[in-house]
């Protein structure tokens, strides 16, 4: 294996944008079916292994916790869809889950069926999808899986190589034999609709964009499919769903700040969709059907006159008449969204920066629901409600995690009040949260915004002193995203546990520009105000190292996608704060795709970053923070970028370039593309582990934690 790192060629193109000429070598990479460019990926891969191999036993090793603390043969909490409870299990040595079901014994029993505790089939099961027969390749990735109404065909989608375009197919589950008819090139988003004669589904365009909603009907031809709607604004995605009370098929169609809804009335799926409220800029809304004091309403979860979102409820057939305010908008308090059932609603929202769930019972009388919160003990924590397709069920699941606390399924039982666990998430070999602690601190960034850093650690390994910091610094992993109003909840991660069995705080930035903190904390991260995210992450960084609880040293960056551009940007503002820095799929070259509309997902970024293509301010701003065009002569932590050679979302040409660069100026960096992966990287759980711990090795090495 070599040991010289690869040297992309230098063959210069020239871009000129608002009289800027920028000079760019390593454009040629993008090719991905150049055999030149192929070969440097593969050199890259080979590059990396030899640095890497001191570090195969340790990868093993990491490997080995992860499965051995892993419940291989494990089942899902079923949920019941009309005649049948529904779950997904996995057996040992398996990549892909089994999709599954059984038969409902009692109509009147909402109880979930109790299965096998070692995993294995329980009686009466029917496999309808066994992802370990279906895969033929090294890639393999579901899209939907939806049963038609009457239970007897199984819609699902599947995409073979990672580019996330899916072939739709259906299935007998009679015979577990697919039917002849199949429709390739869709985006994966699809369903029966009420009858079960029809299909919805979407279809993407040139830059990957849903811009379609067709209708199949069973047994045609998908040249006769129609057009139910289409979408020739790029900066709008367009999904179809239908409502849980299967009164409406809902085709939503939204850009990064704006939305727009439309229904059909599941009577007359062939009829024409309407809208309920006409887009307006900078108005994001969606619609969900609920029966209230005996009235069909629509309830309205929007951001008209309310940054962080209320909830109305209006007439379906006169949706833009009087509004009903059903949750009233609180700064700070931002409003996800409600979930409608026939007898309860399941309200969904943030506050202080956690996931929280509060319920309203829905009596014939009852006009204006009172929502009461689920209260969670832990000071940090993840409350999340579902409680499946079916509009008659009188139960809400939940699931609760933390940061120590392994995810715990349990149902309310809305008729009786009570509620009982149904599954915690096993870890093998003994685990005892007690041993661990998670905590909160804050870090203060230039402009005096407070910001959150979540902290988790064994505080025996870490020896904290009397003034409840470590007596040395301890290795610390720093995560981060920062875009798209994404929030980063706290949860229970297996692969983690080999980070603080080895004395490694593990810590997330909640920097400007994800959601933690409100609508407000995404505005004040994004377009003009997009430095904010990476001079947070700095701030927190400098917090950490100021009060001891690690060193530069010994602290190490990661993040993914958009996280990955926060990893560039910060490599470059204060690289003597790390030993290393991880960088997956990342959107390091923004500044050369959001300048292309014809790259996939280019025009529907413009509201997230800015369209720099029209705007000089923008692309003045973005060129003063892109990664790939300010690397400069300095000394870099270690740094690797992990990529997918069929990523549409963010191309791999992005971080070969940017290593390429990077190289210019003796940083030391690797790069691992993995040639048969997508966005989400390999498929399959095992190889999922296998990358995990290899990336788990090098963070472990970086941070100085050596054969440990």
């Amino acid at each position: 294996m070599s040991l010289e790192p690869p040297v992309a060629a230098r063959r210069p193109v020239e871009r000129l944008h608002h009289g800027d000429v920028v000079t760019d070598d390593y454009e040629w990479l993008r090719d991905k079916d150049d055999p030149e460019v192929l070969a440097h990926l593969h050199a890259e891969n080979a590059y990396t292994d030899a640095q890497t191999a001191d570090l195969a036993v340790l990868e093993e090793l990491v490997y080995e916790e992860i499965t051995r603390r892993t419940q291989e043969d494990d089942l899902s909490v079923p949920v019941r869809e009309g005649r049948w409870w529904y779950y997904a299990r996995t057996e040992a040595g398996a990549q892909y889950a089994l999709h599954c079901r059984i038969p409902v014994v009692d109509e009147s029993d909402w109880t979930p069926p109790t299965l096998p505790a070692d995993g294995s089939a329980p009686a009466g099961e029917q496999i309808i999808l066994d992802g370990n027969a279906e895969a033929d390749g090294d890639f393999f990735s579901i899209g939907t899986l939806d049963v038609s109404p009457d239970g007897a065909l199984l819609l699902w989608s599947v995409d073979a190589v990672g580019d996330e375009r899916y072939e739709l197919r259906i299935r007998d589950l009679a015979t577990g034999v697919d039917r002849e008819e199949r429709i390739p090139g869709t985006s994966g988003d699809a369903l029966w609709d009420a009858s079960g004669e029809w299909i919805f589904y979407t279809t993407v365009d040139a830059a990957w964009r849903p811009d379609r909603v067709l209708r199949h009907r069973l047994g045609s031809a998908s040249a006769d499919d129609a057009v139910v709607l289409h979408e020739p604004d790029e900066r709008f995605w367009v999904g179809v769903g239908l409502t849980r009370s299967r009164r409406y098929l809902v085709i939503e169609l939204g850009s990064k700040i704006t939305s727009e809804v439309h229904l059909i009335d599941a009577t007359t799926p062939t009829a024409a969709p309407r809208v309920v409220w006409p887009r307006r800029e900078g108005v994001e809304y969606d619609v969900v059907h609920a029966i209230i004091g005996g009235l069909d309403r629509l309830l309205v979860t929007h951001n008209e006159g309310a940054p962080d979102f209320r909830i109305d409820a209006v007439d379906p057939d006169d949706p833009e008449g009087a509004r009903q305010e059903i949750v009233a908008h609180r700064a700070g308090v931002r409003v996800s969204g409600v979930s409608a059932f026939a007898h309860h609603l399941v309200l969904h929202y943030r506050r202080d920066t956690l996931r929280r769930v509060a319920l309203a019972r829905l009596e014939a009388e009852t006009t204006t629901p009172r929502f009461h919160e689920i209260e969670v003990a832990e000071e940090l924590f993840t409350l999340g409600a579902g409680g499946g397709p079916e509009w008659e069920q009188p139960t809400v699941r939940l699931t609760e995690t933390s940061f120590i606390t392994p995810a715990v399924v349990s149902e309310l039982d809305l008729r009786t009040g009570e509620r009982r666990e149904l599954k915690r998430q096993p870890v093998l070999g003994g685990y005892d949260p007690a041993v661990y602690a998670q905590r909160r601190v804050w870090a203060e960034a230039p402009d005096g915004e407070q910001i959150p850093v979540s902290l988790v650690f064994r505080p025996d390994l870490v020896a904290l002193g009397d003034d409840d910091l470590p007596a040395t610094p301890a290795p610390l992993l720093l995560y981060g995203y920062g875009s798209y109003e994404h929030s980063i909840d706290p949860s229970f991660s297996i692969p983690r546990l080999s980070l603080l069995e080895r004395g490694v705080v593990f810590a997330v930035a909640h920097v400007r520009g994800g959601g933690e903190r409100g609508r407000r904390w995404y505005e004040q991260g994004r377009l003009e105000h997009k430095r904010n995210t990476f001079t947070d992450f700095v701030a927190a960084a400098r917090h950490l190292v100021d009060r001891g609880w690690t060193s530069p040293e010994r602290l190490v960056a990661e993040g993914g996608s958009a996280g990955g551009l926060l990893m560039g940007a910060v490599a470059n503002l204060a690289p003597e704060l790390f030993a290393g820095v991880l960088a997956a799929v990342p959107f390091v070259d923004p500044l050369t795709s959001i300048l292309d509309p014809e790259l996939p997902l280019t025009v529907v970024e413009w509201d997230e970053w800015g369209n720099p293509l029209a705007d000089p301010e923008v692309y003045a701003l973005m060129k003063s923070y892109s990664p790939y065009e300010n690397v400069r002569a300095v000394r870099y932590p270690r740094i690797l970028a992990v990529t997918s050679l069929n990523d549409t979302r963010v191309l791999y040409v992005e971080p070969a370039k940017w290593v390429a660069r990077l190289r210019e100026v003796q940083a030391p960096v690797l790069l691992r593309c993995e040639m048969s992966a997508g966005h989400g990287g390999v498929s399959g759980r095992y190889a999922g582990w296998r990358r995990r711990a290899f990336e788990l090795a090098w963070i472990l090495d970086a941070a100085g934690v050596h054969g440990r």
